[in-house]
């Protein structure tokens, strides 16, 4: 078996800005990979067989985007080539860390080297934007400001920074947030054109995540670790919010030692981790 990493993100702020015909909104948003995330083990196979090793709590292996993702490269493909895959989950789900769609692009990526297919990074992305929106983001490999429904991406060079990340005792199911009549749905566009000076660490107040007020009014333990973490953000290059749909919150520090400090001090029943941004996921190379 073969080990690759799939690293968790960060939403630094994320906008809703408009909704398409089909129900889809249309987002804005910055990406962050962080150094932590899943571990997956993955050996080809000859027969075309693919197979998840061990089981993933909580989800059947039909749903588990790990899975689907080798059997839909695997169809694109063409290829006679299998494999087996194992998962050790660490990215909490329902977490809005986007542990799911990392899995599915760290598989496309392993077996594309794998199964020696030299598919492009813009063909590999296709593929993932049919499991997930996410998806692509991870494929592309490097951090980047996102529009559309997450697929249109745009590199971004980040400065260096240290992540508290907290992850409340409840999961939030992404659609029930998208669904709710009092979400926004109508932020002012931003573009790359608004930081003339490439400053992408939006510590301003109107960089925000709109999904937030919808989901610390029905998670009352979101809302409590966005505001312990507010209260203890005062050395934060970006201030507590949310990531995702939640349930997690982070705040951005520029000094390891602020950041496991703040970590060191969260109250009880708040897990979570600290966590060093990457400027590029550690398996960028395997596609072109």
């Amino acid at each position: 078996m073969n080990s690759f990493f799939a690293p968790a993100k960060l939403n630094l702020f994320l906008h809703v800005v408009g909704r398409r015909a089909d129900g889809y909104h249309l987002l804005e948003s910055v990406f962050q990979l962080l150094d932590f995330g899943d571990t997956l083990e993955i050996a080809a196979r000859p027969d075309g067989l693919i197979r998840r090793i061990g089981e993933v709590t909580g989800v059947a292996e039909a749903d588990d985007l790990a899975i689907r993702a080798a059997r839909a490269l695997q169809a694109a493909s063409g290829t006679g080539q299998g494999a087996d895959v194992a998962v050790q989950k660490r990215i909490p789900m329902g977490g809005g860390l986007g542990g799911g769609s990392s899995d599915a692009a760290s598989v496309l990526l392993a077996l594309n080297h794998l199964w020696e297919l030299h598919l492009s990074r813009p063909e590999l992305a296709a593929i993932g934007l049919k499991l997930g929106a996410d998806v692509p983001f991870f494929v592309h490999g490097q951090n980047a400001f996102a529009a559309g429904i997450g697929e249109q991406l745009t590199s971004v060079e980040l400065p260096p920074r240290w992540f508290v990340v907290l992850k409340p005792p409840v999961a939030v199911p992404t659609a029930g947030i998208f669904r709710a009549p009092n979400l926004t749905r109508d932020t002012k566009s931003v573009k790359m054109l608004d930081f003339p000076t490439g400053d992408w660490s939006f510590p301003q107040t109107r960089f925000a995540n709109d999904l937030q007020p919808v989901a610390i009014a029905r998670y009352p333990a979101v809302a409590q670790a966005v505001e312990w973490l507010g209260r203890h953000d005062g050395r934060a290059a970006i201030t507590a919010r949310m990531t995702g749909s939640g349930a997690c919150v982070f705040a951005a520090f520029e000094a390891e030692s602020d950041a496991r400090g703040v970590f060191a001090a969260r109250p009880g029943g708040l897990e979570g981790f600290v966590a060093r941004g990457l400027a590029r996921h550690p398996l960028a190379g395997l596609a072109g």
